[in-house]
């Protein structure tokens, strides 16, 4: 069982004991850390990218409650240093707190999310119900929590973690994002249209 410390922490720099580390059968290694702050692909998010003793980690991935660590070369067991990729984390944050909104403004509306995709460059969330949601009803929302700046929390119940903005509704997540809603930055709706009796809102988060 991997302790994953991006739960409860924005650290980019850390110490941990590698646990294991093995073939993967295609020419690299993968790494069982006790303790990680890598953010593995999943929930909709990309992977985190870094180092670990200075090996570059290729990406990461949950395999039940241990995280791997994909690399092209060893790393021997032990203690290591952590060093995650702070501007790729703060990229996939943004993007996913984006997503978030999108979703909280869209439940505003009596619409909820069902699937969400927060990669950069392919953003888009997935909602069901009926009646109008345009992509105008759905900034005016947005712009108005960005401008409150509403900070993050993060909670567990049941074991289960769950993020909100202020006093928004509460989403199990997994993933990371920005500790206040300004940090996200201009988000743009380029899309939304009807697909198989489902909403799908495409969007964009500016660049940095």
């Amino acid at each position: 069982m991997t302790t994953r410390n991006y739960y409860t922490s924005d650290e980019t720099q850390g110490q941990a004991n590698v646990v294991q580390c093995i073939p993967d059968g295609e020419d690299g290694y993968v790494i069982e850390l006790d303790a990680t702050l890598f953010h593995p692909q999943g929930g909709g998010q990309p992977s985190d990218g870094g180092t670990i003793d200075g090996v570059p980690v290729q990406r990461v991935f949950a395999d039940g409650d241990t995280v791997w660590h994909r690399t092209a070369t060893p790393v021997a067991p032990g203690p290591v240093t952590l060093s995650v990729d702070g501007e790729l984390r703060h990229l996939h944050a943004r993007w996913h707190s984006a997503g978030h909104l999108i979703g909280c403004a869209g439940e505003t509306f009596g619409w909820q999310p069902v699937k969400a995709h927060h990669w950069p460059g392919e953003g888009r969330i997935t909602f069901s119900g009926n009646g109008t949601l345009t992509a105008e009803m759905l900034t005016a929302k947005i712009s108005a929590w960005m401008e409150e700046n509403l900070p993050r929390h993060i909670g567990f119940s049941e074991g289960k973690r769950h993020v909100r903005f202020g006093e928004l509704p509460a989403y199990g997540c997994g993933g990371t994002h920005v500790s206040a809603l300004r940090e996200i930055g201009l988000i743009t709706l380029t899309n939304v249209k009807m697909k198989k009796d489902q909403l799908v809102v495409s969007y964009t988060v500016d660049e940095r």
